[in-house]
């Protein structure tokens, strides 16, 4: 299991792609075209999580995810990183709305597919916190 983030639409032998699947001797380019057409439709720079499943006769398959809570987080605040002080220091303000709204494309994902979407939410409100992002109503 191969596990990285490319941008949407930027997959290239470069690091981190290349290393990564040179050093299990999967083809890159395969790879690289494929999910840069898979991601053609998403906005440049967008952060893509994606788990690489390598077998032994050098065949793969991927899956891609979407992006990180924070990523989401920081594009509704408006900010660009969040503070460095936990509970200090407030970067800025989301919604309930963004919230939920996060929340139900989170459920999208394997791994939260199963959860309540409030039981997302109120993941989604602790990153913010943690991000000193206020969640307001």
């Amino acid at each position: 299991m191969i596990k990285i983030v490319i941008p949407a639409g930027a997959a290239k032998p470069a690091p981190p792609v290349g290393p990564a699947l040179g050093s299990h001797g999967l083809n890159i380019m395969s790879f690289c075209k494929d999910f840069n057409a898979k991601t053609a439709d998403i906005t440049a720079d967008v952060p893509i999580p994606v788990t690489i499943t390598a077998f032994r006769d050098k065949s793969f398959e991927w899956e891609m995810k979407s992006p990180p809570v924070s990523y989401f987080i920081k594009k509704a605040a408006g900010i660009k990183e969040g503070s460095k002080t936990t509970g200090h220091e407030v970067k800025g303000t989301i919604s309930l709305k963004h919230v939920y709204e996060i929340a139900k494309v989170k459920h999208g994902d394997p791994g939260y597919s199963w959860m309540k979407l409030e039981s997302i939410a109120s993941s989604i409100i602790g990153s913010a916190k943690t991000m000193g992002v206020e969640v307001v109503r």
